[in-house]
């Protein structure tokens, strides 16, 4: 948090050009979390080698829906790579579950997907393996360094976009052209 207490859950932290890091290079991850402690995020615009049928099937859990379970499943961040995280919209409770804002949830209990899987689960939901986490006062220096740009979130970022879109999307949001940062970038 910085000086004036601001904490940054429910907002797009975006990978800027010069973030030379492999696993978030062009990178979009929504901050779910956010306070003294640290951050805890899901990246938004990375595809897993899995699909959500497949991840049910691990589970043990039938689903007769043929576009839920070739659902693409996202790789949420290196950490926890094994567990799952579901991030939906809707009131309904869950037995493991974070409000992130605005109407937004992370729900990491099997119910959820117990719901989805019989037809019953939120209207607009993302699959992800694995989370990003920062250290107390890490995810503030990496935004001074200039690594990240932040923006509010959006929901069509998250449901609706293609994911080699959302990356420039996000930036576009505020106004940000990624691609034409990229290329004004470099070092002297």
């Amino acid at each position: 948090m910085d000086e004036h207490g601001q904490r940054f859950g429910n907002h797009l932290l975006i990978a800027l050009p010069s973030l030379r890091d492999s696993y978030f290079e062009r990178s979009v991850t929504l901050i779910c979390q956010h306070d003294g402690d640290g951050a805890m995020g899901l990246m938004v615009n990375r595809p897993s080698e899995y699909t959500l049928g497949e991840v049910l099937q691990q589970m043990g859990i039938d689903s007769r829906d043929e576009a839920l379970r070739g659902q693409v499943v996202l790789s949420g961040g290196p950490v926890h790579p094994e567990r799952g995280f579901v991030l939906h919209d809707g009131e309904r409770s869950w037995d493991s579950t974070l409000a992130v804002g605005d109407g937004l949830y992370l729900t990491t209990s099997r119910d959820v997907l117990e719901a989805m899987a019989a037809g019953d689960g939120p209207r607009q939901s993302l699959v992800a393996l694995g989370c990003a986490g920062w250290g107390a006062g890490q995810l503030e220096a990496e935004l001074v360094d200039d690594s990240w740009l932040l923006a509010p979130n959006r929901g069509d970022v998250l449901f609706q976009l293609p994911l080699a879109q959302r990356w420039q999307a996000a930036a576009g949001g505020i106004g940000v052209d990624l691609l034409n940062l990229a290329s004004h970038s470099g070092h002297a």
